[in-house]
This record gives structure tokens, C-alpha cells and sequence, in this order.
């Protein structure tokens, strides 16, 4: 390569040199934005909770023969739709033990609801059964837990239940028990 040759060639990398010095300090100067949408949807259902203490114990008073009873409040949580509605049930799921006491399987435990939040309270004295569910509230199209109307502005809701049990002179002495199941349902 020559001298001439080689001056060439040497300007025209420092003209390239400047160039590129050039279009970064103009680009690096600049900024962009971009954006961007996305939608979102959710499908809102109906539902339910509820909750009851692990056990209650039942007692009498004094008198001879008294029924034993007992006094429980459910807690619940629910939203139905405009069509629907719902129900808080209870069933004996299991019978007194052992078998010399109280039977749930003959009537012997009955019950009464008052002062739901949300929902009417079942009415008049109610047999618990093991065969069939049994009412504890019923809740109303479009009802809701908080908030206002109408929706109830309680949170959570509740409802007492007071037991009944009948005091035989027939059952053996000894401490029964049994279980029952408590179940809500909203749509």
C-alpha cells in the first residue's frame, strides 16, 4: 500500500469513527415508549361458608326428667345470584353412643333457629334426622354477606341454634354423644 493510499484509507476510519461517535450520542439521547393492553374478566359464582364449634355440651337444669339443652350460633359467609338462593341444613350424621341413651333415629333431638343476619331462620321445632337434612336458614336470591343492601352489612352472618334433647327415665346413666353435620349451599 502506498502513503497515499494508506492516508486514504486512515481518513476514512476516522470519518467512520466519527460517525458512529455521532449516531450514539443522537440515539442514546432519545427514548421510546411502548404500550400495551391486556383485559381481564372474572366469573364471580355463588358461594358459601360456614363454620360451628367443635362441641357443645348439653345440660339440665335441677328438676327431675328436664330435657337437656343447648345453645350454639353457626357462623356463615355467602353470596347468591339474582336467581338463586340457599340453605344451611343440618343431618345427624352419626347416632348417640353408645346405644343405651338418646337415639337420634327416634326423634329424640329437636331444635329451633333464630336471629339469622342473612336469610331467614328455620321455623317451629325441628327434628334433627339421620335419614334426611333439615332446615337452618334459607338464604335469598342476590343475598350477600357485608356490604349494604342488599346485601346484610354483618360479617361474618350467624344464626343460633338451641338443641333439645328428651331426658328419658328409660336411658342408662353415662355420657352419650353424637355428630352432625352442618352443610351450606348457595347458588
Amino acid at each position: 500500500m502506498t502513503t497515499q493510499q494508506y492516508s486514504r484509507c486512515r481518513r476514512g476510519a476516522s470519518r467512520l469513527a466519527k460517525l458512529v461517535a455521532v449516531l450514539f450520542m443522537a440515539s442514546s439521547g432519545n427514548s421510546d415508549t411502548g404500550t400495551a393492553t391486556q383485559g381481564l374478566a372474572a366469573s364471580i359464582q355463588a358461594i358459601g361458608k360456614l363454620a360451628v364449634p367443635a362441641s357443645i355440651m348439653l345440660s339440665t337444669s335441677t328438676n327431675t326428667f328436664s330435657s337437656y339443652t343447648g345453645l350454639m350460633s353457626v357462623s356463615y359467609r355467602a353470596r347468591t345470584s339474582a336467581g338463586g338462593g340457599g340453605t344451611i341444613t343440618v343431618q345427624g350424621t352419626s347416632d348417640f353412643a353408645p346405644a343405651s341413651g338418646p337415639s337420634i333415629a327416634a326423634g329424640d333431638l329437636t331444635y329451633t333457629c333464630s336471629g339469622a343476619t342473612l336469610g331467614s331462620a328455620c321455623s317451629g321445632t325441628q327434628t334433627v334426622s339421620r335419614g334426611a337434612s333439615t332446615p337452618v336458614v334459607s338464604l335469598p336470591a342476590a343475598g350477600c354477606t357485608g356490604g349494604g343492601s342488599p346485601c346484610s352489612g354483618v360479617d361474618p352472618n350467624s344464626v343460633s341454634v338451641s338443641f333439645t334433647l328428651t331426658n328419658d327415665p328409660q336411658y342408662q346413666t353415662g355420657t352419650y354423644s353424637a355428630t352432625l353435620t352442618f352443610t351450606i349451599s348457595a347458588t
